[in-house]
């Protein structure tokens, strides 16, 4: 809930869903979190999340999501099915599809457990960014719609129309209006960076995620201390080649833990 209007926030508005039969759900896209063609991956990814989430035998939290782009969600009603491929001690894996008019559009594998104090050991560390306060807020153009639920401020990366010698890019970024932070939300924003190759060629050109992997190293306990603070998040391609780029990101707390990596492969025209 957005505490300060006392009503459901837009992301979880757009991540509702009913049930239909054991394991499957009802959801509809929402206009607020389009993208220039189709919906926001990121909250399609977010979607994924929620609907095991919301499953009755689904074990723990996420610890990996790999999401298949398909082909394009059209806007209005879908389908997403989901299927416990099997369940361990302290792991559980998912198979789910998301259909329109009996085609699936998007598939997803995910894996869900439960953590267990181990032995720890950092070897990533966040980026040397200035703090949120330094920083102007600003985003991505105003048409693109789902740019619009985000405060984004920019260190590295912001989009202009001039072409970049790399493609690194790094933001703190929290949703607006204000939202603790949760796995769907931080899936969400595992998918916050637009295509690498608009800023390597300071233009728009078609492009389009096929493959997105996100790596949860968060727990609860981590996401409650984080709140609605801001998410630093920074990612990099390694190779622009005939078709298809890479995309490597990482996600820090407020507090600098890493709280997801993302890896994806995009399809571009140039």
């Amino acid at each position: 809930m957005n505490e300060a209007s006392n009503t459901t926030h837009p992301f979880d508005d757009a991540l509702e869903l009913h049930s239909i039969t054991p394991g499957v759900y009802l959801g509809r896209t929402s206009a607020p979190y389009n993208n220039m063609v189709g919906p926001f991956g990121g909250l399609t990814a977010a979607t994924f999340i929620r609907a095991v989430e919301q499953h009755p035998d689904h074990l723990g939290d996420p610890v990996s999501l790999t999401i298949n782009f398909a082909g394009p969600v059209a806007e209005g009603e879908f389908e997403i099915s989901t299927r416990a491929v099997r369940t361990n001690r302290s792991n559980q894996h998912w198979y789910l599809e998301l259909s329109q008019n009996g085609e699936v559009a998007t598939s997803a594998t995910a894996v869900f457990g439960t953590r267990r104090e181990t032995w720890d050991d950092d070897e990533a560390s966040p980026p040397s960014v200035p703090a949120p306060s330094e920083l102007e807020a600003g985003g991505l153009p105003e048409f693109i719609a789902w740019a619009r639920n985000y405060e984004m401020r920019f260190s590295a990366g912001a989009l202009n129309e001039q072409e970049s010698p790399d493609s690194a890019i790094a933001l703190w970024v929290r949703d607006t209006p204000s939202r603790a932070l949760d796995f769907a939300s931080l899936t969400s924003m595992c998918d916050i960076f637009y295509p690498r190759v608009f800023q390597r060629l300071g233009k728009y050109v078609p492009a389009g995620t096929i493959s997105l992997t996100i790596h949860y190293f968060a727990t609860a306990e981590d996401l409650e201390t984080q709140s609605d603070s801001f998410v630093l998040a920074h990612a990099q391609s390694r190779r622009f080649h005939r078709g298809y780029f890479d995309q490597s990101a990482e996600l820090w707390s407020s507090d600098e833990k890493l709280l997801a990596t993302s890896h994806q492969v995009v399809y571009y025209k140039s």
